[in-house]
């Protein structure tokens, strides 16, 4: 062994053991639209034993993978076809009762989340689309593993603003259903514009109507990689040095995930579908994006200079890793959760961070204002009014947003949302009281920019 391959092995170790390496998820992308029938009960059993047939060995071989490479693979996840066409040639579908079915095929493989319990109506809803939206609420109370999404807007249709409008009540019916769990209902759900087809993460992940049969998509994460590296860089480097040393870092982290990636999919006999880049973060200190801002020089997360920050963090990790690998998909960028990062979670109790912030941050992280506790009374009106924000800050800029934000009960600002996990918990952020009502109200679509008409 030279000094070389000696100094590449005990920078791995050191980016596992010291700076929290992981991979995020492997999560097995199936496709249900073969199970599909007029008959509820054969829907399900078709439902429940694909699902079995093809996942039934990712818990066991991604643990054998974690113990021959050392690697950790925090989340083994499956996204199925978005679940709202799987009931429509039946009568008096119960979409409650298919979240059901997912939650149990989950417990039975033994993964920590299943997604897809999706819609995409960005222009208008089907009546499936319809029924699976309206049970939402009462199939996340009653599941432990189900997340669910849905697609209100895209570059080329639009904003549904009547799809934005209802979705506001059932985000604060599905915080309300889960009073007792500090509104964990709306933690496992998210609207989106732009949404992937081929995302491993949750709660957006589901398995595109373009995806094939089944594939394994993979989502790496190394905020602390990242901020180690930048930390060592001299206090005098140039800003186009540190963009360097982090593309240089992210296509490291890339290719051990691809690694694991490619060799999962090789022994569930599975095409390896793509890898999302994203910078994943988790409550544990030294885990944080917040954390690489502060290491580039800025005070905290929140200061002035924050969202320029994260721009050149957000494409200097996807220029490292597109060299990576040719497969790249999904988010890819770098995530501003505040519940699940310790650094922004810090950020928002010293009020060096308000929701206006973050706001503007999206408009060049990798997806958008995620897992942010707001005052369980907020009218459902400011709620479709963020979400209606965030959708245009997707459809104008072709990029995917995303709204995962949780009407938390009977708390207001300054309480905490405690969730535990990878969820971590969050302060209650304020996000005022002007109404958006009459705005909202008006319902009908936004119409897709000038851009759309590109073809």
């Amino acid at each position: 062994m030279n000094l070389t391959d000696e100094h590449k092995i005990i920078e791995t170790i050191n980016m596992i053991k010291l700076h929290h390496l992981d991979i995020r998820t492997v999560t097995m992308s199936i496709s249900l639209r073969d199970c599909i029938s007029d008959n509820a009960q054969k829907v399900y059993d078709n439902v429940y034993n694909k699902i079995l047939k093809y996942s039934k060995n990712l818990y066991k071989y991604a643990c054998d993978l974690e113990d021959e490479y050392s690697i950790p693979i925090i989340n083994k996840r499956i996204a199925i076809t978005p679940a709202s066409i799987l009931g429509e040639s039946c009568e008096n579908f119960d979409y409650v009762e298919l979240a059901k079915v997912l939650d149990n095929a989950a417990k039975e493989v033994n993964v920590n989340f299943i997604g897809g319990f999706s819609a995409l109506v960005e222009k208008g809803c089907t009546k499936g689309d319809t029924a699976l939206i309206d049970s939402i609420p009462k199939a996340l109370a009653q599941t432990d593993f189900v997340c669910s999404s849905v697609n209100v807007a895209s570059s080329k249709a639009g904003i549904n603003m009547d799809a934005v409008l209802k979705m506001s009540d059932i985000i604060k019916k599905s915080a309300q259903l889960t009073s007792d769990k500090d509104g964990l209902g709306a933690a496992k759900l998210v609207c989106f514009c732009n949404a992937p087809g081929d995302n491993p993460f949750m709660a957006g992940a589901f398995s595109g109507y373009g995806e094939p049969e089944c594939a394994l998509n993979v989502g790496v994460s190394g905020p602390g990689v990242v901020m180690a590296a930048v930390e060592q860089l001299p206090e005098n480097a140039d800003l186009s040095e540190v963009a360097n040393t982090i593309k240089k870092t992210a296509f490291k982290i890339t290719t051990t995930g691809e690694l694991i990636g490619r060799k999962l999919a090789d022994r569930l006999k599975i095409p390896f579908g793509i890898i999302d880049l994203s910078l994943a973060p988790t409550p544990a200190e030294g885990d944080s994006v917040a954390g690489i801002f502060k290491a580039m020089g800025l005070g905290h997360a929140g200061a002035h200079g924050t969202t320029a920050a994260l721009a050149m963090l957000n494409d200097a990790v996807k220029k490292g890793g597109i060299m990576a690998s040719s497969h790249v998909g999904g988010l890819s960028g770098a995530f501003i959760p505040v519940s699940e990062d310790a650094g922004m979670i810090d950020a928002v109790q010293n009020k060096y961070l308000t929701f206006d912030k973050l706001e503007a941050m999206t408009s060049v992280c990798s997806v958008g204002l995620d897992m942010i506790a707001i005052p369980g009374d907020t009218p459902s009106s400011i709620i479709a009014g963020i979400i209606a924000d965030e959708m245009a800050i997707g459809m104008i800029n072709k990029k995917t947003t995303a709204v995962r934000i949780i009407p938390v009960p009977n708390k207001n600002v300054g309480d905490r949302a405690v969730y535990g996990g990878l969820l971590g918990e969050a302060p209650i952020m304020s996000v005022g009281d002007v109404s958006s009502a009459k705005f909202v109200q008006r319902g009908g679509r936004i119409p897709a920019p000038i851009h759309s008409l590109n073809n």
